[in-house]
C-alpha cells in the first residue's frame, strides 16, 4: 500500500467549505456513532499516559500525534487497544467520560448517543458496577453543568470473539443503568462475522435496546445484509459500502434504516481513498437516510463540526440543508420525546 496516511488535523477536503462554520459552531447538533475512549483529548490521553508509562503509550503532545497517524484500519485497531489499556481504574474512566462530554457540549451537541466498551475495562479489573457508577456520575454531572444530554450504547468488541459477547449483553442486560439506550457491535470487520452475535443482539432486543452495530465499513455489503437480517439492525454504523450493491441501498431507503456515516474516518483508516470519492453523495441522493458524525474525533483529528464542514462541501448544502441534516440526526436518535422536541425547536430557530 502506497504511504498516504493522514496526519491528524491535516486537511481531508481539497476546497473544504468554510462559509458555514459560524453556523455550524452554534447549530445544535445531535451525535449518533461517536466513541467513549475514541473521544479522548491528547491532552487527557497524555495525562493518563502519565498515569500508567507502561502502557506504551506516548506522554508528549507532538509525539501523540504521530501516534494517532495510522497506515490501514488494523494499524488503527492497534493503537485504540492501546489508548484502551490507559483504563485501569474507575477515576480514569470517570476522567475521560467527564471531558468527553465537555468536548462534545463545547461543540454544541445537544445530544449523544456515545458508545462504551465495558469489556475491555472490565478485563482491564474494574469491576462492572464502579464502571456504570463512574460513568453514570460523570454523565449526571456534566449534563447538570453543560445541557448536553448523553445516553449509552454498550458494543461487542468484535476482536474479543463470543466471550465479551457473552459479557456484554450481561453487563447490559444484568447491570446496565436506564441511560442505556443501543447494543452495538464494534471494532474490526474482518474475519468477525455478524451473524454469531446474533443471540445476544435477540436478547439485547427483548430488553428493549436498539440494535445499532458497525457494518459495511472495511467489509462488503453483505456485512450489512447480516446485520439487518441477523442482528435486526435499526441503524447501521458506517455502512458506505452498500453502494456496492443497489438492491441493498434501495432496501435501506425503503425501511428508512439510518447509516452513521463518519467521512473523516473512513480517509484515515484507509477504507477511501479520497474525499471526493466519499459515497455519502451517492447514498444520500439514492433516497438513504444518512447522518453525519465524528466516530474517533482527537484520534482522527477532526470535530463533529468539522464534519458538517465537509458534509455542506460533499452534499452542497446551504444553512437550511445543514439544519435538516441536523435534524435527521436528531429524528434517528433513541432520545427522549421531550429532549427532540426541545432540540427540534432550537434547530428550526439557529440562525
Amino acid at each position: 500500500m502506497t504511504d498516504t496516511t493522514i496526519a491528524p488535523g491535516e486537511p481531508t477536503a481539497p476546497g473544504e467549505r468554510t462559509a458555514y462554520a459560524d453556523f455550524i459552531a452554534g447549530l445544535p447538533k445531535a451525535e449518533l456513532h461517536v466513541h467513549h475512549v475514541g473521544s479522548a483529548r491528547p491532552e487527557t490521553v497524555a495525562a493518563l499516559a502519565a498515569r500508567h508509562p507502561d502502557a506504551g503509550v506516548p506522554q508528549d503532545l507532538a509525539a501523540l500525534k504521530d501516534f494517532f497517524t495510522f497506515t490501514d484500519f488494523a494499524h488503527f485497531i492497534d493503537v485504540y487497544l492501546a489508548t484502551v489499556a490507559l483504563l485501569r481504574t474507575p477515576e480514569d474512566i470517570h476522567l475521560l467520560t467527564r471531558e468527553v462530554i465537555e468536548g462534545l457540549a463545547a461543540q454544541r451537541v445537544c445530544y449523544a448517543e456515545l458508545t462504551m466498551t465495558p469489556f475491555t475495562s472490565v478485563r482491564m479489573g474494574i469491576p462492572i458496577e464502579a464502571y456504570t457508577e463512574a460513568i453514570e456520575d460523570a454523565r449526571i454531572t456534566a449534563e447538570r453543568d453543560t445541557g448536553t444530554v448523553v445516553r449509552w450504547i454498550y458494543d461487542i468488541p468484535g476482536e474479543a470473539g463470543l466471550e465479551s459477547a457473552d459479557a456484554t449483553i450481561s453487563y447490559a442486560v444484568d447491570h446496565g443503568p436506564a441511560s442505556l439506550v443501543g447494543f452495538g457491535l464494534g471494532g474490526p470487520e474482518i474475519g468477525v462475522p455478524r451473524p454469531q452475535f446474533k443471540a445476544h443482539f435477540d436478547r439485547a432486543r427483548a430488553a428493549g435496546l436498539h440494535s445499532v452495530p458497525h457494518s459495511g465499513e472495511s467489509t462488503g455489503p453483505e456485512t450489512i445484509w447480516d446485520a439487518i437480517r441477523e442482528l435486526g439492525a435499526e441503524r447501521i454504523g458506517h455502512g458506505i459500502a452498500a453502494t456496492q450493491d443497489p438492491r441493498l441501498v434501495e432496501y435501506l431507503a425503503e425501511h428508512r434504516i439510518p447509516l452513521e456515516i463518519s467521512p473523516t474516518s473512513n480517509l484515515a483508516t484507509r477504507v477511501v481513498e479520497r474525499i471526493e470519492d466519499h459515497p455519502i453523495r451517492a447514498l444520500r441522493d439514492a433516497g438513504v437516510v444518512v447522518t453525519v458524525n465524528s466516530d474517533d474525533p482527537p484520534m482522527f483529528g477532526t470535530t463533529l463540526n468539522r464534519e458538517y464542514a465537509i458534509a455542506a462541501n460533499l452534499l452542497d448544502l446551504d444553512e437550511g440543508g445543514l439544519r435538516e441534516l441536523a435534524t435527521t440526526a436528531l429524528n434517528a436518535s433513541f432520545a427522549p420525546d421531550d429532549v427532540k422536541a426541545r432540540i427540534r425547536r432550537e434547530i428550526g430557530d439557529h440562525a
